[in-house]
């Protein structure tokens, strides 16, 4: 008999060799009286499917759709139902599942015929999905030598999932069934399609939206929020994937395996800085224009987006066009740590909006951009104190002033300045490249491996450390600072398509440290299988001025703190 210990309640039971996880759960489920259905479950910290035998004493925690790792497994097999549906119901087509969207998933949907998509074509695909959920098909796991799975792909067709598994190094490869219908996932998926209840599908600008469960409560469906600019910055992405050749982890390793690597490079930040000369030219000719000039130039963006070098750049940019970019930080206008508020938890709460003295930082800008020398404020993070040095500013008549921080956007700080007068960047790591078709790589990934690796090689904080705060630092997110990103005159993407390869030479070692008998090796693992989709390339040949260089070290900048 297994001696399994459920960490939801802390409390062992016996079970034969080889009862699933599904049984173990029913074991225990009067005892949890969880809050919302299990879709899957940790087994020694790391991920696995409902439907996964034991065979050795575990320690098992059941997850439900709120938790990140429940989620994908929800999410993930939603997508599976889509393209079942679709191909279903238009056999020879092609579904491309490419980028979180509006609290769900922008998929792109091509015809065998080349006609476009219509709305009543998406009110099809939506009643063939209820009858799979309806009758609650099984999805069924197959293990197969990686040759046997490619022989599978390949006779359907599918050269995305054959270029990343020939490029994968792996001996075996699980892909899954929905009836007759194949697919390949990087991770598990629910039992079957029967505990999906919550979602829906609607045309969306050509395309398909496909709508989740709410992140906070999954028996409701998660609202609709319009993002045009953000659905255009996608649209720039494929553009670039195009320009580059460039759509999923398949592509990367066969133009490495080419010798490609420095050319995808180059090429790579090469389109990043015609986007920042663009930029820069825009804000030239705002900053001339005789009515309603700007002055003031605010760029915002999530953790470890590249906000700072982003800014250093089009500083660069700007002097090329005979502009004085002025620029300074929102974090030195942090209230005194004692002032600070706190998280229930009594920690610092850092990231909120009045741990900046927004009055202050307004009264400065509004008395630099009416021409008065202003002393401003230096913030001494090892005091905790907001200290004057001496520091002065006063603008020229050729002056631009840029604020970057994370509540640059907010409006709070500069609402008494007119709209007319700033200029608002958003920049944030799209990431540029799928594993697959179906398989799309979360936009919080790219950044998360490059926290990992800054906060590492600046003996800040270990990976574990980074990962347990991951989940705060992505809660602040999105309360101070996505509300505001759709309010941007331009986004800006700072992933790159080789990115992932060139973090797989820094993240593996780093991620190999996290111990497996913490919460933290859940993330850890999953990052570690996901980044060896990529075949590692050196980093050598990343410029020192590159946004990447803010997390491998390196840069040609210089950054405070």
């Amino acid at each position: 008999m297994l001696q399994i210990r459920c960490k939801n309640n802390n409390t062992t039971k016996s079970f034969p060799e080889g009862t699933s996880l599904l049984d173990v759960y029913k074991e225990f489920a009067d005892e949890l009286n969880m809050k919302y259905p299990v879709v899957s479950a940790k087994v020694n910290n790391a991920s696995q499917g409902l439907k996964f035998r034991l065979f050795q004493n575990r320690d098992v925690e059941f997850l439900d759709a709120c938790m990140g790792s429940g989620r994908r497994v929800y999410v993930r097999s939603l997508c599976f139902v889509l393209y079942k549906a679709t191909s279903d119901i238009f056999p020879g087509s092609k579904l491309f599942i490419e980028h979180p969207l509006s609290l769900g998933y922008y998929c792109n949907f091509r015809k065998r015929t080349a006609e476009p998509l219509t709305p009543e074509d998406v009110d099809r695909i939506r009643e063939r999905m209820h009858e799979i959920v309806d009758t609650d098909m099984p999805f069924k796991r197959h293990e197969a030598t990686t040759e046997e799975a490619i022989r599978v792909f390949a006779e359907r067709g599918f050269a995305d999932k054959v270029k990343l598994l020939e490029t994968s190094g792996q001996i075996y490869s699980d892909y899954y069934t929905l009836g007759d219908t194949a697919d390949y996932y990087y991770g598990p998926l629910v039992p079957s399609a029967g505990y999906l209840k919550i979602w829906d599908v609607e045309y969306y600008n050509g395309g398909i939206l496909l709508r989740v469960p709410y992140r906070h409560n999954p028996l409701i469906l998660a609202p609709k929020i319009e993002m045009p600019r953000t659905f255009g910055m996608f649209a720039e992405k494929v553009r670039w994937d195009v320009i580059m050749r460039l759509s999923n982890a398949g592509d990367v390793n066969k133009a490495i395996l080419r010798g490609q690597a420095s050319e995808l490079i180059q090429v790579s930040e090469a389109l990043q800085e015609k986007k920042i000369v663009q930029i820069a030219e825009e804000i030239d000719r705002r900053f001339r224009q005789e009515e309603n000039p700007i002055r003031l130039v605010l760029i915002t963006g999530p953790s470890s987006s590249g906000k700072t070098t982003f800014c250093k750049r089009l500083s660069i940019q700007l002097l090329a066009c005979g502009l004085r970019p002025m620029s300074f930080s929102t974090d030195d206008y942090f209230v005194n740590r004692e002032d600070t508020p706190k998280l229930p938890n009594g920690q610092y709460d850092f990231d909120n909006i009045k741990a900046v003295d927004s009055e202050l930082l307004e009264d400065h800008l509004m008395r630099l951009m009416a021409g008065e020398r202003v002393e401003v404020p230096e913030f001494n993070f090892v005091t905790g104190k907001r200290e004057y040095n001496g520091k002065r500013l006063k603008l020229k008549n050729d002056t631009v002033l840029i604020i970057e921080g994370i509540h640059a956007l907010n409006p709070i700080l500069t609402d008494k300045i007119p709209e007319s007068a700033k200029f608002k960047v958003y920049i944030s790591a799209l990431t540029s490249i799928s594993l697959d078709d179906h398989n799309w790589v979360p936009t919080q990934d790219n950044r998360l491996l490059r926290r990992i690796i800054r906060d590492y090689n600046k003996g800040a904080f270990s990976a574990r450390e980074t990962i347990s705060q991951w989940k705060d630092v992505c809660e602040a997110e999105e309360k101070w600072i996505l509300p505001f990103q759709e309010t941007a005159d331009v986004m800006f993407n700072s992933a790159l398509n080789i990115e992932f390869a060139v973090l797989r030479t820094h993240a593996e070692v780093i991620l190999s440290s996290v111990p497996k008998n913490c919460p933290e090796y859940s993330e850890a693992h999953r990052l570690l299988k996901f980044i060896h989709y990529f075949i590692p390339v050196d980093d050598k040949e990343i410029p020192p001025t590159s946004i990447m260089r803010e997390f491998l070290g390196g840069s040609s900048f210089k950054y405070k703190r």
